[in-house]
Order: structure tokens, then sequence, then C-alpha cells
């Protein structure tokens, strides 16, 4: 059977070379914006529009599962995933890391829409964007609050439009070192932080550094997805799980190919 593994994270890459390795057919999908990662697997990158939809996708490749390990913000991605399997007939699986918890010492506020935030950003001088990729829009209407001065910007991915010289442009692609996040904040001046909660560890550090100096952060609430068939959020149940369930099928159809 094939799996087709939607991912673009390292969790995504490390389930995918896992059930390479386990002998099972893994596609591994990605849009492939940042990087595209070295993998033994076959590779999707770039989308589905290229091959008509993700459902047709499924039915001229023969897939047997979806196994969603995309960003837990990838919410038009996951959403197709489940639409698509059920219109297919196949089981879609969801691995999503576990949100990061807000612990003693945190200033911890969450928003959900881009007004929210701008309301919450009235106060601050010099917010740290760290939520990924943000309109020309949004940029513009974060730099007319009365009090913001300027912002610093860190994303992984280059801007597609010109920036105002009030705007820092930083390109960083984590994991991020406590030591570093700490410099960032106290040499830009930054009195607020803008993220979304993503889980993991790789830029789990910049929350650690406002703990320690008492920054804010402004949390981007996790969006609402439709239930997968099986969700997980730890990797090794989520790759024992998949053993268990299309790994004896990868090997009765080896045995059944070898009778022949």
């Amino acid at each position: 059977m094939k799996i087709l593994l939607l991912g673009g994270t390292a969790d995504g890459r490390r389930l995918a070379d896992a059930l390479h390795k386990n002998g099972l057919s893994v596609t591994y999908s990605l849009a492939g914006l940042v990087r595209v990662p070295k993998i033994d697997c076959q590779l999707v990158v770039g989308g589905f529009t290229q091959f008509g939809g993700l459902a047709n996708y499924l039915r001229g490749n023969q897939i047997g599962a979806i196994l969603d390990v995309t960003h837990p913000y990838a919410q038009t991605m996951s959403s197709k995933a489940v639409d698509a399997a059920r219109v297919v007939g196949i089981p879609c699986w969801r691995f999503h890391r576990p949100a990061w918890q807000q612990q003693d010492g945190d200033v911890w506020h969450y928003y959900q829409t881009d007004d929210d935030l701008l309301a919450q950003l009235n106060g601050f001088h010099v917010p740290l964007l760290s939520a990924g990729q943000m309109s020309e829009t949004l940029l513009a209407q974060i730099l007319q609050r009365p009090s913001v001065e300027r912002i610093v910007w860190r994303t992984a991915v280059e801007p597609k439009f010109a920036l105002p010289d009030n705007i820092d442009w930083i390109k960083a692609i984590g994991p991020f070192a406590l030591a570093d996040e700490r410099q960032l904040l106290s040499e830009q001046g930054i009195d607020v932080i803008v993220s979304k909660n993503s889980g993991g560890s790789a830029t789990y550090s910049k929350l650690e550094a406002a703990r320690e100096l008492s920054i804010p952060v402004l949390l981007h609430s996790r969006p609402t997805l439709p239930a997968a068939d099986r969700e997980f959020s730890d990797t090794q149940d989520c790759l024992q799980a998949c053993l268990a369930a299309w790994g004896n099928t990868h090997s009765k159809n080896q045995q059944k190919d070898s009778q022949q």
C-alpha cells in the first residue's frame, strides 16, 4: 500500500525516513518554499494543483492512506487532506506536535485574528514578528499603531515586496540557541514577541529568553481543524501505529509477490 505523507516539517521528514526504512512505500509531499530535504523516498514538491487536485492525485497514484504531518498552522492543507481522503475512501491520519505550555514567569496573551493582534500591540514599541509570513497590509497596519516605532521581522523566506526602512528583516531558520535569542532581544530592544504556538524545540528558545527578560509574548491560537481518522502528538506512537496498520499490508504483499 502506498502512503502519502504530507510534510514540510522536521517531524514529517523523520517519519517519512522511518517508514521508508521499515519497508513501507512512502511518497513525501512538501511545498518546497524554504528548502527541499534529501530523502530516500519519492518526493512531490509544489502541491497538488499540478495534478488536478489532491483527490485526483490519490486516485491516479493508488494512494492507500494519508499521513498529515504538516505544520500545525497549515489549516488549508490539513482540511483538504481530510476532504480528499473521504472522497476517495481512504484513511487520513494526522500528527501534530503538542502546543507549548505556559510556565511560571511567562507573560503570554493569545490572539486569533489580525484585528485582535493589532489591538494587543497597542503600547508596544519594537515587536519581534516571529510568526511566519505576513501580508504587506498587516505590516503597514502594525506600523500605524501609535506606539510602534519599528518592527523586527524574522522569517525563513524572503518577503515578496519591498519593506520600509522601519522594518528590519532577518532571514533565519531554526533551531535557535538561547544565548542568541537573548542577545537578539536585548540588542534590538524588543519589548514584545509575536509568534505562532508551533510547539517543538527548534524555536522554543525565544520563549525562554522572553521569560528571562520579562518580555510579553502574543501567541497566535492554533486553528481548528476537521477531525482526522486518527490523531497523534507523539512521533513514536504515530510510527508504531503506522507500522502496525500498514506494515502488515506491505509484508503480506511481499509474501504474495514471492509466491507468484
